[in-house]
């Protein structure tokens, strides 16, 4: 849940208005032009999931807050309150909207920060065509399938498109997905076939697939011809033949920070790569371990680790590309 602290609205406004206001500001279920204002000058993000309606002027005022604002209790929105909001420079989420017209659409669009609309099961082309114009996060979680044709249109996002409640996409949507220039996440996905994922890895960018928790040698030989940064937090082990085939992924960066555990054999593998590696994941390596990765020539991420062995610990000093917790490269 999030909580804003009411002592910060004491500092800022004084006691007065914050008195009115319960210090979880979830529990607000109406608010005034007043202690809209009050809590417009908080600092930080702002979660008010208690309001179900709320005025246009109240928005107009929640408008000029810089922190990310939380309204998942409204599940409707006049194009008026849309417009208000849209003028916001901070995150916005608007969860509990199960449906929105394009005008709508178009005015959220304009907000500067990142817009989720999770509650959005279906949508139409004219609303998809004017949410892509949104030059911000955008993410659309609710939608649990998608036609090629929809993909199209959302495709045409130039900044960040996040789809975590797609379980399984065909081929086609898949390949048009790949057009999208920015960044995409699709962690919703468990499981993909070699057809999809030599479609996803046609796309250039950023290309979160964390829902993966398994891939086959095939999976893997796909998504290595992928030219952008890629992250695979679901996979929690490696075989050595799985390795292999990702250390050829053509990409400056590939992210494996759900292992715990790895092998000599799958980290010498890995230690192929020719861009940037993060195994966030692992908190311990054996020198053996050590000495396959610290091979390494590009940058390599290990922050999550909290035990080593002094052995393990000099052979990745010697690599200054090797990223390390503060607390572990200073042991003595």
């Amino acid at each position: 849940m999030r909580w804003v602290v009411v002592a910060a609205l004491v500092l800022s406004v004084g006691v007065g208005l914050a008195d009115e206001l319960p210090e979880d500001t979830n529990e607000i279920k109406s608010l005034t032009v007043e202690q809209a204002e009050a809590l417009a000058n908080c600092e930080g993000w702002l979660s008010l999931d208690g309001l179900t309606t709320i005025t246009p002027e109240v928005a107009e005022v929640l408008a000029k807050i810089e922190g990310d604002l939380y309204l998942d209790g409204l599940t409707t929105i006049t194009p008026e309150l849309a417009k208000a909001l849209g003028k916001r420079k901070g995150g916005l989420e608007l969860d509990g909207l199960t449906t929105i017209t394009p005008e709508v659409a178009e005015a959220l669009a304009k907000n500067e920060g990142w817009l989720s609309l999770e509650g959005l099961t279906t949508i139409t082309p004219e609303v998809a065509e004017a949410l892509a114009k949104h030059e911000g996060w955008l993410s659309l979680g609710g939608l649990t399938t998608i036609t090629p044709e929809l993909a199209e249109v959302l495709a045409k996002n130039e900044f960040e498109l996040s789809l975590g409640g797609l379980t399984t996409i065909t081929p086609e949507v898949a390949e048009t997905l790949a057009k999208c220039e920015g960044f995409l996440s699709l962690d919703g996905l468990t499981t993909i076939t070699p057809e999809v994922a030599e479609a996803l890895a046609k796309y250039e960018g950023w290309l979160d697939l964390n829902g993966l928790t398994t891939i086959s040698a095939e999976v893997a030989e796909a998504l290595a011809r992928h030219e952008g940064e890629l992250s695979l937090y679901g996979l929690t082990t490696i075989t050595p033949e799985v390795a292999e085939v990702l250390a050829k992924i053509e990409g400056s960066w590939l992210l494996l920070n759900g292992l715990t555990t790895i092998t000599p054999e799958a980290a010498e593998a890995l230690a192929k790569h020719e861009g940037r590696l993060s195994f966030w994941g692992l908190t311990t390596i054996t020198p053996e371990v050590a000495k396959a990765l610290g091979k390494h020539k590009g940058g390599l991420e290990l922050d999550g680790l909290t035990t080593i062995t002094p052995e393990a610990l000099e052979i990745l000093r010697a690599n200054p590309d090797i990223s390390l917790p503060q607390k572990i490269r200073e042991k003595p």
